[in-house]
C-alpha cells in the first residue's frame, strides 16, 4: 500500500476499481451514494494528496482556491474536466487528469440508441404500453421515421462523433460534419463523410444533429437559438456531450413550438436536474447520462484513474493529464 498519499474518492466506483484503490492507496471512499456536499468538498480538498472526482462534483474557483497545499492531483473519473477550473488548478499546482478513449463506443452506442428512439417513437410506444394504453397493432399507429437515406450532421467529429458516423453509416444514413480542422481524407472516404467548413451551412441541409463537440467557453451554447432556426422543422437534435452545448430555453421553444420535430438528449445544463417542460414533451427521448454507462467501460474508466495516482505516487509522467 501507497500509505504516504491520502486519497479521496467522492462517489462510489465499480467494486473492482474500489478493491484496488483501497488496496493500493488505503482510499477514503464517499459511499454514501450521493454527491459529497460542498461544504464537504471543501473539507476533503483541505485534507487529501490526492481527489478522485466525477462530473457530479463542480470544482470551481473558489473551491480549489481554498484547497490545502498537501493537494497536488485531481483525478477525474470522466472525459469531460469542465466541472473543473483548469486555469486555478493549474495556478495552484494541481495537476489534473481525465480517463480518454475508453467510453467511446459507449457513448456511440448511447448516440444510435437516441436517434432510434426520437426518428422510430420507441419511447412514446413504450410510454403507452406500460400506460396499459396499447389497443392493438393499427397501420397508422407511431408512424415514425426510418434512418436510410436521412442526412445525419455532426459537429465534432472526434473520436466519438467518427465512431457514431460509422454506426450511422451501417444503418444507411449520409454522413456530414463540421470541424474547425478537416479530417484526413482516408478517414473521410472510409466513414462516407462530407466536411462543411461552416457549421451554419450544414444545419438547413440534416435530418438528424448529433452534438459530439468538446464542451468549453467557445463551445456554451453552440446550438443557439439562431442555430435552431437554421434547422429544418421536421428534423431531431441528439445531443450525448454536455447540456451546455445546447441553449436549453431555445431547444424548448423549438420543440413546443413544431420548429424542431424531436430530441434524444442524454446530458442537461444541470444536472441532476432536468427541465419539467422537457419531461411533458411527448417528442423528447431522454436519459440519465448513460453514455459511459456499461460495466466494461467503467470499470476501464476506474484503471485510468488508479494508474494516473499510481504514476503520480511513483513520480512518473501522468499518463492522461489535462492540466
Amino acid at each position: 500500500m501507497l500509505q504516504r498519499l491520502k486519497v479521496i474518492v467522492t462517489r462510489r466506483l465499480p467494486e473492482a476499481v474500489e478493491t484496488k484503490l483501497e488496496t493500493m492507496f488505503g482510499a477514503e471512499i464517499n459511499r454514501s451514494g450521493k454527491a459529497l456536499p460542498r461544504e464537504a468538498l471543501a473539507a476533503a480538498l483541505h485534507r487529501c494528496d490526492v481527489l478522485a472526482c466525477s462530473v457530479g462534483d463542480r470544482l470551481d474557483t473558489e473551491l480549489i482556491g481554498q484547497a490545502g497545499e498537501r493537494l497536488r492531483l485531481i483525478a477525474n473519473f470522466g472525459v469531460g474536466v469542465d466541472h473543473i477550473d483548469l486555469d486555478a488548478a493549474r495556478a495552484k499546482g494541481i495537476a489534473v487528469t481525465n480517463t480518454p478513449d475508453v467510453l467511446t463506443d459507449d457513448t456511440a452506442d448511447i448516440v444510435m440508441a437516441l436517434i432510434l428512439m426520437a426518428l422510430r417513437r420507441l419511447g412514446e410506444g413504450e410510454r403507452l404500453l406500460r400506460a396499459g394504453g396499447w389497443g392493438g397493432w393499427k397501420p397508422t399507429d407511431f408512424l415514425g421515421h426510418g434512418l436510410r437515406g436521412k442526412k445525419l450532421g455532426i459537429p465534432g467529429m472526434g473520436r466519438i462523433g467518427q465512431a457514431a458516423a460509422r454506426r450511422a453509416a451501417a444503418f444507411g444514413m449520409e454522413i456530414h460534419y463540421h470541424n474547425r480542422n478537416r479530417l484526413p481524407r482516408e478517414v473521410e472516404t472510409a466513414i462516407g463523410a462530407r466536411w462543411w467548413a461552416e457549421l451554419d451551412a450544414m444545419l438547413p441541409v440534416v435530418d438528424v444533429l448529433s452534438v459530439n463537440a468538446p464542451y468549453g467557453p467557445h463551445t456554451h451554447h453552440l446550438i443557439d437559438a439562431r442555430r435552431l432556426a437554421l434547422m429544418r422543422r421536421d428534423a431531431f437534435l441528439i445531443n450525448t456531450a454536455r447540456g451546455g452545448l445546447v441553449d436549453q430555453e431555445a431547444l424548448i421553444a423549438a420543440l413546443e413550438s413544431g420548429a424542431l420535430a424531436g430530441a434524444g438528449l442524454d446530458v442537461y445544463p444541470k444536472e441532476p436536474e432536468v427541465d419539467t417542460r422537457l419531461i411533458a414533451l411527448p417528442n423528447v427521448v431522454l436519459l440519465p447520462h448513460l453514455g459511459s454507462a456499461t460495466v466494461e467501460t467503467r470499470v476501464a474508466m476506474g484503471e485510468k484513474v488508479v494508474a494516473n495516482i499510481e504514476a503520480f505516487a511513483e513520480g512518473r509522467e501522468l499518463p492522461d493529464r489535462v492540466a
